[in-house]
């Protein structure tokens, strides 16, 4: 899956203080699903990937109850961004891994017009080979040693 962040919020994901994500739409994915991290403007790249635990979806109230000291935001600025929904999607991640060169906007563009979601979407086979290549090679023991 394919998330685009604030780059404050991927430094912090990737830092591992950020672990938990929210969304104000549904997110329907499986435990174990790999998190592509595209970082959106002014940093425009790739630049790391993680781990999808569970996504867990209630109202803003609720979520901001269950995980407020986990999403990195003010009260503030988690009321303006829920404002106007009844729903609200905190997405739990683990063991974020940052890319030893992120993949810029401009190189997967030119690679093959690359398009990053407004919010997520999933892989698709005609999304650039080193984002497949990122999500299936992250905590993946069967990788570490590349032949």
């Amino acid at each position: 899956m394919l998330l685009s962040l604030r780059p404050r919020f991927a430094e912090a994901i990737l830092d591992g203080v950020k672990t938990i994500e929210l969304r104000r739409t549904r997110v329907s994915a499986p435990p174990g699903t790999k998190l592509v991290l595209y970082a959106s403007a002014p940093t425009m790249a790739v630049v790391g990937v993680a781990t999808l635990i569970d996504v867990q979806t209630s109202t803003p109230g609720q979520i901001w109850r269950r995980h407020r000291r986990h999403v990195c935001i003010s009260k503030t600025e988690y009321d303006e961004y829920f404002a106007g929904t009844d729903l609200a999607t905190a997405i739990s991640i683990s063991a974020p891994e940052r890319l030893a060169a992120p993949h810029t906007l401009a190189a997967l563009r030119a690679a093959t017009g690359f398009r990053p979601p407004q919010s997520y979407r999933y892989l698709s086979e005609l999304d650039p080979d080193v984002l497949h290549e990122a999500a299936a090679d992250s905590q993946d023991p069967r990788n570490a040693c590349k032949l």
